[in-house]
Order: structure tokens, then C-alpha cells, then sequence
């Protein structure tokens, strides 16, 4: 292994391994910078040439939260936190309420704002709904805006791990997630590693600095001043890796949904499909949803304004739904929802707000029991945009026909999900209520960032959806958020990222599924090899 086809960048760096006083220590990117002098582009650079080389070995020490400034931070430092504003807005005299929301666009602000400041004593609200300045701005929110300046101006990244206790427990409140808006700040897992020399690198000190003075590339300047004579140029190396070339592939989200689809199938579910636009009567009569059902406001669902209703209604199972809903014998016996049924209403089109509608649909057709079904759904619902909900998203719906099915077997395919599909083995179970099935239950999964994440609904249909589109036997139904089960594969910790454009965000979300893979490759190897 020679050193005269080193470049300057590897020469520098190996320069700082060879000075420790053992060649197995090992030197996290940010300490071979600074030893080496080199900025940490150049570092990572040199670092990768050196291992095509065998110069040096790398390992993955441990993962560490980088911190960004989110898009609602800055606008926080330029126009001030909302304490600040609200402080400001009080330093003239008491305020009412009123005029305090109208300082933010959304109201909700205010009151968490205004929350805070009461219970830190800062001020106080007297007769008459007044907001009184009751003392100065509180620490914590000093030491936010300096937080929030430091991390937005930093050139090198700014993890969680490096800051004190105190700061973190401070930075971990004004995090996006959900619930909390936007937020401020922007958490994202990434892995840190280090590098030592290898065991195959058997360079020392003396031979590198015999080769200091080789002449590398050959510039204008060299030929015209004939600087190069009398000297010897460094070898060139056939061995270094060319840049890699930016190739366009599908999107990392597109890439997660068909491996999804794939893996159902190789599970051996057979795939439903259907329209966007459902009628209500698949999307939430079929299902005895009852014609009340607040789900059917506007509010929560997008309803057609042309054509607004269904017109090929011949092919609907509409009386037997209808005598269910308003618990008239047959074709089950049930109290239905004691109120009348609107078949109108039934005819009315909207946006599929959610998978099931598809479930519905392949249990009126007759299916195959036993038999194993599934949609990746595109679902729509009238929400408010955070970090863990969109107005239109995916839904990986399934349904599972078997004489013998139950609920024990309804928990261990929930679970077989979430470790094949999310990547996830830290799960729980809590009891849920949904109108079409009984025992329902929620499946969550711990988020790095996030926590506890709901992923989706399941149960067994209740007999007043499946005996009125003519299926006798126990029905297994599970619907999961494929959205935030992609945000643990792919790295995320917003649901908006899943759609993004930016180069950095795509090259994050195909390292971590690159990760994932690897990781469940061993999964399955140790699993293989265990007795």
C-alpha cells in the first residue's frame, strides 16, 4: 500500500491519525477536522478515499438528534417569540383578550402564549377579561431566542446531545410535533461515526512526510514557471472510486408503496381497487355509520359539487343496509341506530375519506373465504395540516375472511405490520371505538422524535356490516396510516417531507431506508441462525 498517490486532503488527515499515540483510536469527523485543519466537507471527502483505499476503517458510534429552525422559528426571530410580541404589546398599559389573539393569525397561539406567561407569574389577568404586564420577560424565553439565534446561524450542525440538560428539556417543548403546530424547531436522527486507521494500513509518519513534496495535478502556472522540473509528480491511482453520478430514480415515497404492495402480495392478499369518489353509502352506510355521524359534516369529509349524487344505485345491497341502520328484521338482529334511513343521503358523493369503502365494495362482491384482501387507499379528509396529519394521505387497508378468525390473530398481524412494513418492534395496543367494528383497537408505534404515534384502527366487523352484504363468517379489518409508517422507514419526522423536492431531505430518506433494509436483513439472518 503506497502513499505516493495520496491526495493532500488524504495526506492531511492521515497525518492526524498518525500523530495519536495509538493506532486504534478512534476520531469522530468533527475531531479529524480539527486536528487536520480542514473544513468538514473537505473531511468527509478525504475520509472516503481513504477507506476505497484501506487507509481506514469506519464504525457507527451512536445516533444523535441534528437540530434545524423551522420555517416558523425564523419568522419567531424576525417578528419576536410570541411572549416577546405579547410582553411588547402590554409594556403600554393592560390589553384585552381580543386584542391579544388579533396579534397572531392563529388564535390558538395567543392562548398557549398568554398560558405560559400566567403561569410563570409574568403577568395576570384582572376584572373584565384585562391582560396586565406583572413583571419582565421570563428566562426561559431569553434563553429560547438565544437558542434559536445560535442554531440558525451556526455553520456546522447543532445536535441535542451536545447542549446542557437544562436547554434540552427547554428546546424538547417548542419541537414540531404533533400537537403542537408547526413548531419552532425541527429534530432529525442521524448517525455519528468515527474513523481509525486500518489494520491493513501499515503507513507510518516517515514514509508519509518522504512523500510530502510529490506535485499532484499539472497547472498552467507549473508549465509556464517550470516549477515541476527537477521534481517528481504523485502516482495516480486507478484504485480511487470516480464520483458518483446523480442518477434519477423513483421517489424514496414512491419506492416505500410499491415494496408495500409487493410484501401484501407475497403475504398472498389479493389487492382491491376503486374509485376516488365513493358514494356515502360504501363509504359510511355500508359500514353502519350512522346517518348523524359527525364524520359526515362537511368539515370532515369533501363532498362533490358536480355531479353531487350516485345515479347506478341498481347493484346496492340499499334495503338490507337500510333495515340494519334502522333495526328492522332482517337480515341481522340488531337495534340499529333507532332513526330513520335516508337513501338520498346514501346517494350523495364525496372524496373516499377513508380505505374501508373498498372493504365494503369486495365483501358485497362475493368473496373468496377464506380469503385475504387489501388497498393501498388514497383517502381525503378536511384537517388541519401538522407534522402527523394531511388533508389527503394514504391508507393501507386490509380485510381477512377465515371461520377461525378472532381477535388473538388480529393482534399478531397488527404487529407482523408494523416490524415488515415500518421497521418498528416498539408497539402498543389500545382499546379504540369504531361504529363498523367490535373489538376495535389502535395500534401505535414509538416515533424517535414524535413518541407514541397512533399507525392505525383495526377490529372485527360487527355483524351489522358484514350479514347485509352476505358475509356469514368472523371478518378481520385493519386500516394503517402508510403516510407515518413511511416516516419511520424513511427517517422523517413530518408527514409534509414525504413530498418534498429537496435534494437533502430525498438523499436522508434513502440512507435511512437503506439503513432499514440493512437492519431488517439482519433481523432475518440472526432470526435464521438462532436455534
Amino acid at each position: 500500500m503506497s502513499s505516493s498517490s495520496l491526495h493532500p486532503l488524504e495526506r492531511a488527515i492521515l497525518r492526524a491519525f498518525l500523530a495519536l499515540p495509538d493506532r486504534e483510536t478512534h476520531l469522530p469527523l468533527p475531531e479529524i477536522a480539527r486536528r487536520s485543519g480542514l473544513d468538514p466537507a473537505q473531511v468527509q471527502m478525504g475520509v472516503e478515499w481513504l477507506k476505497a483505499k484501506s487507509f481506514l476503517s469506519e464504525k457507527v458510534d451512536r445516533l444523535e438528534t441534528v437540530l434545524t429552525v423551522t420555517e416558523g422559528g425564523e419568522e419567531a426571530l424576525t417578528a419576536g417569540l410570541p411572549e416577546e410580541r405579547i410582553m411588547d404589546a402590554l409594556s403600554g398599559g393592560p390589553r384585552e383578550m381580543k386584542e391579544i389573539r388579533e396579534l397572531f393569525p392563529d388564535s390558538t397561539i395567543a392562548s398557549k402564549a398568554v398560558g405560559a406567561l400566567k403561569e410563570s407569574g409574568t403577568i395576570r389577568i384582572g376584572e373584565g377579561g384585562l391582560v396586565y404586564r406583572n413583571g419582565e420577560l421570563p428566562e426561559g424565553i431569553k434563553r429560547l431566542r438565544t437558542l434559536l439565534g445560535t442554531i440558525a446561524e451556526s455553520s456546522l450542525p447543532v445536535t441535542l446531545e451536545g447542549l446542557s440538560p437544562e436547554d434540552q428539556g427547554l428546546l424538547e417543548q417548542y419541537q414540531r410535533r404533533r400537537g403542537k403546530g408547526k413548531g419552532l424547531l425541527r429534530f432529525d436522527e442521524r448517525a455519528t461515526k468515527s474513523c481509525c486507521l486500518s489494520p491493513d494500513c501499515s503507513l507510518d509518519i516517515k514514509e508519509l512526510e518522504a512523500t510530502e513534496s510529490l506535485l499532484g495535478a499539472v497547472t498552467p502556472e507549473m508549465l509556464m514557471n517550470k516549477s515541476w522540473a527537477g521534481k517528481s509528480f504523485r502516482a495516480y491511482s486507478l484504485e480511487t472510486p470516480p464520483p458518483r453520478p446523480s442518477t434519477g430514480h423513483l421517489h424514496p415515497y414512491r419506492e416505500f408503496l410499491e415494496e408495500v404492495r409487493s410484501h401484501l402480495v407475497r403475504l398472498g392478499f389479493a389487492e382491491m381497487t376503486g374509485s376516488l369518489v365513493e358514494p356515502e353509502f360504501w363509504n359510511m352506510d355500508a359500514l353502519f355509520i350512522p346517518q348523524t355521524h359527525p364524520a359526515r359534516n362537511i368539515h370532515d369529509i369533501y363532498l362533490l359539487s358536480e355531479p353531487r349524487t350516485a345515479s347506478d344505485t341498481a347493484e346496492w345491497p340499499l334495503e338490507a343496509v337500510a333495515r340494519t341502520h334502522e333495526g328492522r328484521e332482517p337480515p341481522t338482529s340488531t337495534r340499529g341506530w333507532r332513526q330513520g334511513f335516508d337513501p338520498g343521503q346514501s346517494r350523495r358523493l364525496l372524496m373516499r375519506s377513508q380505505g374501508t369503502a373498498l372493504s365494503a365494495r369486495t365483501m358485497a362482491e362475493n368473496p373468496e373465504v377464506p380469503g385475504k384482501y387489501f388497498a393501498i387507499a388514497r383517502c381525503f379528509r378536511h384537517d388541519q395540516v401538522d407534522a402527523t396529519h394531511a388533508v389527503d394521505f394514504f391508507q393501507a387497508e386490509g380485510i381477512v375472511l377465515e371461520e377461525t378468525a378472532s381477535f388473538r390473530t388480529l393482534l399478531g398481524l397488527l404487529a407482523l405490520l408494523a416490524r415488515e412494513i415500518a421497521g418498528v418492534d416498539k408497539v402498543h395496543y389500545k382499546p379504540a371505538y369504531f361504529p363498523f367494528t367490535e373489538p376495535s383497537v389502535e395500534l401505535h408505534a414509538h416515533h424517535p422524535v414524535l413518541g407514541w404515534m397512533e399507525l392505525g384502527g383495526a377490529g372485527l366487523f360487527r355483524p351489522e356490516v358484514t350479514h347485509p352484504l352476505g358475509v356469514d363468517v368472523p371478518v378481520i379489518a385493519w386500516g394503517m396510516g402508510i403516510d407515518r409508517m413511511a416516516m419511520f422507514r424513511l427517517g422523517l419526522s413530518d408527514i409534509r417531507d414525504l413530498f418534498t423536492g429537496d435534494l437533502s431531505t430525498l438523499a436522508q430518506m434513502t440512507r435511512s431506508e437503506e439503513r432499514s433494509r440493512a437492519w431488517k436483513s439482519g433481523m432475518k439472518v440472526a432470526m435464521e441462525e438462532s436455534p
